[in-house]
């Protein structure tokens, strides 16, 4: 479907040297960071004054609510020093109500303990340093890293890649006709170390990138005065201007876009490169900025209530409707679930979103753990057989540089950290642990701009003129809103039977055992198989079992057994903690607590996630695939306009419903993506639709 690659390459952390100062260079580039002078005075001369963030940030409060956000991009990241001067800057001058999206991208970022050093250099910064540094992503592998401060007023999205493959990301699509369609930026801070020592950072083609992520009236500003960064910018549509440097570098450079040269229209098809811009957005579909921001959200889960927070802490008004008298009644509504993923040491869509996911939600979850709704109490995956030991070392090699989100542990060290006697290795999680779904969902949901009608079972959804009404099965009208959302799992498809979504429910039952004065012992989560979860309100959670196609909503004997039966994996000594006068499996499991819940996952296992698509001009638009699937056809996908979707998270709905739901909001508002692009393609709702079309099967 997509000839991208993504990101692939290992990332690296910078090597650095400390001066007398105590200022750091980078051994590779053997450049230093910022300026000896004064670090912070030649960011504010450079970057916020050359580009006239004062003024651009105070003018925001008389935008419309829909343009009140500015969005910075950043070759080299660095120390995080420019970051930190705009967020500063901005809580001095933006309008309430506006966001700040600062993009960066880094090829070598600095590990944790440098970056803190680092920082420890502008006391008067301190407060917005510890919390970059206590959200700050592990640096393994290339990808993209969302996070917010400032109650979401603020986010940073950190690409640690390659520049010209990283910013490549952001683009709409590959397509010529499409590439300067999607994102604009409005600044642009040129920061990597000097032409002569890093030439790759400011080649004409990473400045015709920038281009690219640009409109006119985009601002430039760098430190470098060099002829060739003004040449290339002039080549790529930018109109450049020399002003005095900072200090004692006699110039530099500001610069602003003025537009690219119209490029000559595709042929209407054609065969290769590049791929088909089948997941960008038609002009049709997008929200008009007269519209009121009101949403409403079908299905009162994880998915769902992600979605309502996510929409409302960007000012929208949420309506959310389930058909149960309160949240999370369905598949989120298990006792415990653990936060954890299946990491890999491959780079795939799904292993790079299970990553990603991981690492966003670990984040995200920090003040919901501190509101008691579970445990960061660590999760540790054993290696039970050969062959998962085997896989678990090379993970644990691949993510060496990040033992705060994953480490290779031995049982003795596996067996410290659960409290209890283990027998085999283990990946430790150890900002990873449980959390109970349903008061995480009410805490979710705890915010002025949403509200909760439980008990209604939503029959039909209809668009009319610029609204979405759902209505019950007598008629009536629930709720309306200028978008609607499905987070409903399998019932989705019956209020857009038509799309043929592809899901699949997987029933899966858990056991919950009693704890006892042995077993309140385990201090971290257990996961294989199936899971075991600390004790919480005087019991454990075990499970689940995994039955495609069953039905039974009734928990039953054979699977509390199948669950109980699972603890002998995990060895003797947790077996031990539940044995009383006779063993567990023993006990009469008809009279054992239990639930049954059925996942909805999709053919992939990744979520769907986007706009829903246009059935009838889909399968018009991009019928000659039927014939040749290698055609290009230069046409964007047409969308229902105001209709989405944020379904199949399978048992992962705690780990990817966070980022799911960010990744959902930024595609209602048409804010920057927290995903790079083939990950955004990769959990399209349309992907199904054109991989029939190419296989002729629709």
């Amino acid at each position: 479907m997509s000839d991208r690659e993504g990101p692939s390459e290992t990332i690296r952390c910078a090597a650095l040297r400390w001066d007398e100062l105590g200022q750091p260079r980078c051994n590779h580039f053997d450049d230093v960071y910022f300026s000896p002078a004064d670090g912070l005075a030649e960011t504010r001369y450079i970057f916020l004054a050359q580009n006239q963030l004062v003024e651009r940030f105070s003018a925001l409060g008389t935008e419309p609510a829909l343009s009140r956000r500015f969005v910075i991009g950043e070759t080299g990241f660095g120390c995080g020093l420019n970051f930190l001067a705009t967020w500063q800057l901005w809580r001095e001058q933006a309008p309430a109500g506006a966001h700040l999206h600062f993009i960066s991208v880094d090829k070598f970022p600095l590990a944790r303990p440098d970056l803190e050093r680092t920082l420890m250099l502008w006391p008067e910064l301190a407060p917005l340093a510890q919390a970059l540094l206590e959200q700050y992503p592990p640096t393994v592998g290339p990808g993209f890293h969302r996070r917010y401060f400032d109650q979401g007023r603020v986010s940073l999205t950190l690409i640690f890649d390659d520049a010209y493959q990283g910013l490549g990301q952001l683009r709409a699509s590959e397509h010529p006709d499409f590439v300067d369609t999607g994102l604009a930026v409005d600044a642009w801070f040129l920061d990597g170390f000097t032409p002569r020592r890093n030439p790759e950072m400011w080649t004409p083609a990473l400045l015709s990138r920038l281009a690219e992520l640009s409109a006119p009236g985009t601002t430039v500003a760098t430190f470098t005065a060099a002829s060739a960064v003004k040449h290339g910018l002039r080549e790529a549509g930018f109109e450049p201007e020399t002003v005095p440097g900072f200090a004692r570098k006699r110039e530099m450079v500001k610069a602003r876009f003025m537009g690219r040269p119209a490029p000559e229209a595709s042929p209407y098809r054609f065969h290769g490169k590049p791929p088909l811009p089948w997941h960008v957005p038609h002009p049709s579909s997008r929200l008009r900025a007269s519209e009121p921001r009101t949403a409403l959200i079908i299905g009162a889960g994880l998915a769902g209530c992600h979605t309502a927070r996510a929409l409302a802490q960007r000012g929208w008004r949420v309506t959310v409707l389930d058909r149960r008298s309160a949240p999370a009644q369905e598949a989120s509504g298990n006792p415990q679930g653990l936060l954890y993923a299946k990491l890999s040491p491959k780079n795939s869509p799904l292993a790079r979103f299970n990553l990603l996911s991981l690492s966003y939600a670990q984040a995200h979850y920090r003040p919901y753990w501190q509101g008691g709704a579970g445990s960061p109490c660590g999760v540790l995956q054993m290696a039970i057989t050969d062959k998962d030991e085997t896989a678990q070392r090379a993970i644990a090699e691949r993510f060496a540089q990040a033992p705060e989100l994953v480490q290779g542990v031995s049982a003795a060290r596996a067996s410290e950290v659960a409290g209890i006697a283990l027998h085999h290795r283990a990946l430790y999680f150890p900002k990873a642990g449980w959390l109970a779904p349903r008061r995480l969902c009410e805490a979710l949901l705890k915010h002025p701009a949403i509200t909760l009608q439980p008990n209604s079972a939503v029959a039909q959804l209809e668009r009319e003129g610029s609204q979405w009404r759902a209505f019950d099965a007598e008629g009536n009208v629930l709720a309306q809103a200028s978008v609607a959302v499905l987070a409903n799992a399998h019932a989705a498809r019956q209020l857009c039977p038509e799309q043929g979504l592809p899901l699949k429910a997987i029933r899966g039952q858990i056991t919950q055992v009693p704890a006892n004065a042995k077993s309140k012992a385990l201090r971290a989560a257990l996961c294989g198989d199936g899971y075991l979860a600390p004790a919480a309100d005087g019991y454990h959670c075990l499970g689940a079992t995994f039955n495609l196609g069953e039905t039974n909503p009734e928990p039953t004997a054979r699977d509390h057994r199948a669950n109980l039966e699972q603890l002998s994996q995990f060895g003797p000594d947790i077996e031990a903690l539940f044995s009383g006068e006779k063993p567990l499996l023993e006990e009469e499991p008809e009279a054992m607590k239990g639930r049954v819940a059925f996942r909805c996952a999709t053919p992939d296992y990744l979520p769907l996630v986007g706009p829903v698509p246009d059935m009838d001009a889909f399968l018009r638009d991009y019928a000659p695939l039927r014939k040749d699937a290698r055609l290009n056809l230069p046409l964007a996908g047409q969308t229902r306009p105001g209709l989405y979707l944020n379904l199949g998270h399978g048992s992962r709905g705690l780990c990817y419903s966070p980022l799911s739901a960010e990744l959902l909001a930024a595609h209602v508002t048409g804010e920057p993506m927290p995903l790079d692009a083939e990950l955004v393609q990769a959990l399209h709702p349309a992907r199904f639709l054109i991989r029939d079309l190419m296989r002729n099967k629709r």
